[in-house]
């Protein structure tokens, strides 16, 4: 799991409550100070060209972590809110065979080529990603979500929700990412 900008690792963790029993849940903490809490970036990656080095810094350290994890997972799934939904997306530009699935909760892609985006795209089967996003999303912008959608559409398996909220995560979100998760996992819903 990792957490939206100057939130913390505690935000989301209180989620894996809702989660199928039986899998092991890391919330992890963003390098960056920002605003009392953590940032995995600088704000601004929504805008064309952006430059990710920071990000990438950033992704760099979750790869790391996860190789260190002993013994290593069997299944790896990423969840992120906002900056860190994009920071998923962005791990799995960075390493597209190491993660089976994204959840991806009102958040958006970095804005700039990526050398993993044509190996993203030619993966088979293509990576199951969940997008839910809120209709009244005042912080995530619509030129944002058209250049995710539109990436997530042409490089993903897919499965996009639109709810009519603002930039957060509601039951109705929750109950389908909860049954996104038991799919992936094989379980029956």
């Amino acid at each position: 799991m990792m957490h939206g900008l100057g939130s913390q690792e505690g935000d989301l963790f209180g989620l894996n409550r809702f989660l199928p029993s039986g899998i092991a849940v890391a919330s992890l903490r963003a390098p960056l100070e920002y605003g009392g809490g953590y940032a995995w970036f600088p704000p601004g990656l929504q805008s064309p060209g952006s430059d990710t080095s920071v990000l990438d810094s950033s992704v760099l350290a979750v790869l790391d972590w996860l190789d260190g994890l002993d013994p290593a997972p069997n299944v790896v799934g990423l969840m992120g809110f906002s900056q860190g939904g994009c920071t998923a997306l962005q791990l799995v530009r960075h390493a597209p065979d190491r993660f089976d699935y994204v959840i991806q909760l009102s958040g958006f892609i970095a804005n700039a080529p990526h050398p993993g985006d044509e190996i993203v795209a030619a993966r088979s089967p293509r990576i199951p990603v969940f997008w839910g996003r809120g209709d009244d999303d005042a912080v995530i912008t619509r030129a944002a979500v058209e250049v995710t959608g539109d990436w997530l559409s042409g490089h993903t398996d897919l499965e996009a929700h639109r709810y009519p909220m603002a930039h957060t995560v509601s039951q109705e979100e929750l109950a389908d990412l909860v049954a996104f998760v038991e799919r992936q996992l094989g379980n029956p819903e």
